[in-house]
């Protein structure tokens, strides 16, 4: 199952799709809208067969900008 990793800057939100068995990254999106983002990754990994992901908010907290992408990305089909 891959993994959803987020890394946040003062600006912008990344979002990629990690295949940790291949190490390969299978799809990305960024932005300065968290939920735009969670929206394109969805959509990505739809376009790919992805149904399921592992979501790994990388130490942030689960609250704000790196929710706000989760939950735009769980409203697109995405199941994490």
């Amino acid at each position: 199952m891959p993994r959803l990793s987020v890394f946040r800057s003062n600006k912008k939100i990344y979002a990629q799709l990690i295949d940790d068995k291949k190490s390969v990254t299978l799809s990305s999106a960024f932005g300065d809208d968290p939920k735009s983002v969670g929206e394109e990754i969805a959509k990505k990994a739809s376009g790919k067969k992805i149904q399921k992901a592992v979501f790994d908010r990388s130490g942030y907290q689960y609250h704000g900008k790196v929710k706000l992408l989760a939950d735009s990305a769980r409203k697109a089909g995405l199941k994490i």
